[in-house]
């Protein structure tokens, strides 16, 4: 199998030398001494594999690695790496990193070739994936840094409206560490969870494996659930999440994240990945500080700040501060309010999200008029041929209000008249 291989050393001898190797195989190489060339050559080439020397000046090839995994455009090329030592704590941070084989200098011609051929028979199998048509599905965000907030509750009504609104593939997928509520929320049983791929290397992690971890509820949305013990989830890397995230979305239309409360890097990176990011809050003081906090934290990691929304979930009434002094305290507007609801840990007891409940609650009824106005735009934008139930109940209660509700569910698709 002939390939287009890229090689990063800034040692010019051992470039050389693993060039001879390569195009004696009839591979096109090409090849960078430092780690910005490399990653630029990589996003432009996009080689069938890359040799990365782990020692350069500058930037190592851990550094490189990394950000090569984080890149969609270069995150699923296989890599190895090239090292001068043998010890395992060097090969874990490269495994770590994203690299999928190591090969220790110098290294037999024979091993060389076995090594590539290994990895570019296992890059061939996923070749029908590739071939897919283009798909981009909608990545939306739940997350606060402090707990209470109702982060589980809202994501998992969210996935299961946006599933009964479109009939469209939706996936709720759990990250927080450990103790995951997706489960209990929707009164399942997951068979696999996240920690089935903890031990897989990049290359193996592809489309079909990640659909097989998936669990599906009556509502049509599908689950892809935390593990029991959180040391699992943190064995993850940030490279496998994003590359689980990244592939749910090609195939599914929604993915709804229940992000845990804190700002790990994997928690940033999901982040980033989402188009839209609903933050919340309740209405208390201290939720109002970490509120601030995070979109503090927000601009000095660079999470876009366009397709924020920040939504009110009164949990509780008592010595509640009012609504109305929220954007005030904030600095900022605040997007949707969710009303107190008793009916809320009956549905948890029960596993069935609000917004299906046989009784309509308050909060049932905002969460599904949010999860309308999250939608794609090709779904708002025009009634769909055979309305679903949740549809026709968000546009009834819209129309009631007039033509200003209207303009409010459809996001401003519905002209003014």
């Amino acid at each position: 199998m002939k390939a287009k291989i890229l090689i990063v050393d800034d040692d010019s001898a051992a470039v050389e030398a693993t060039e001879d190797v390569l195009t004696v195989g009839g591979h096109q190489v090409f090849s960078a001494n430092n780690g910005v060339d490399a990653l630029r050559l990589a996003e432009e080439l996009q080689p069938d594999l890359i040799f990365l020397d782990v020692k350069m000046p500058e930037m190592d090839g851990f550094e490189v690695c990394r950000r090569l995994r984080e890149n969609p455009k270069t995150s699923r090329v296989p890599i190895i790496m090239l090292t001068g030592q043998t010890s395992v704590e060097e090969k874990v941070k490269g495994l770590e990193v994203g690299a999928d084989d190591y090969l220790t200098k110098p290294f037999q011609r024979i091993e060389l070739e076995a090594r590539v051929k290994m990895l570019l028979r296992r890059t061939a199998s996923h070749s029908v994936e590739k071939a897919e048509p283009a798909f981009s599905g909608k990545t939306i965000a739940v997350y606060s840094l402090r707990g209470g907030t109702g982060v589980s509750t809202v994501a998992t009504n969210l996935a299961a409206g946006l599933a009964q609104l479109w009939g469209c593939p939706t996936v709720l997928a759990d990250l927080v560490p450990a103790g995951g509520q997706g489960g209990l929320m929707l009164n399942l049983l997951p068979r696999y969870t996240w920690a089935d791929i903890a031990d897989k290397p990049l290359s193996d992690i592809d489309g079909d494996l990640v659909g097989t971890l998936l669990t599906q509820h009556t509502s049509g949305a599908f689950l892809l659930a935390s593990p029991r013990f959180a040391k699992i989830m943190n064995h993850l890397t940030v490279q496998q999440i994003s590359l689980v995230l990244s592939l749910l979305s090609r195939r599914y239309h929604y993915v709804v994240l229940d992000l845990p409360h804190d700002c790990r890097e994997a928690t940033v990176a999901a982040l980033k990945a989402s188009q839209e990011v609903l933050l919340l809050l309740t209405p208390d003081l201290a939720s109002v500080a970490a509120l601030k906090t995070t979109l503090d934290m927000f601009e000095e990691e660079e999470v876009p700040q366009d397709h924020i929304r920040v939504v009110l979930n009164q949990v509780f009434t008592r010595n509640a501060l009012e609504p109305k002094v929220m954007p005030g305290a904030l600095k900022r507007e605040v997007n949707a309010v969710i009303p107190y609801t008793p009916e809320a840990v009956d549905a948890l007891n029960l596993g069935m999200p609000l917004v299906l409940g046989a009784h309509a609650s308050a909060a049932g009824e905002v969460i599904e008029e949010l999860a309308f106005q999250l939608s794609a735009e090709e779904h708002r934008k025009a009634p769909p041929a055979e309305p679903s139930k949740a549809w026709q109940r968000a546009h009834r209660r819209a129309e009631q209000r007039g033509p200003k509700g209207l303009r409010r569910l459809f996001t401003q698709v519905i002209p003014e008249r």
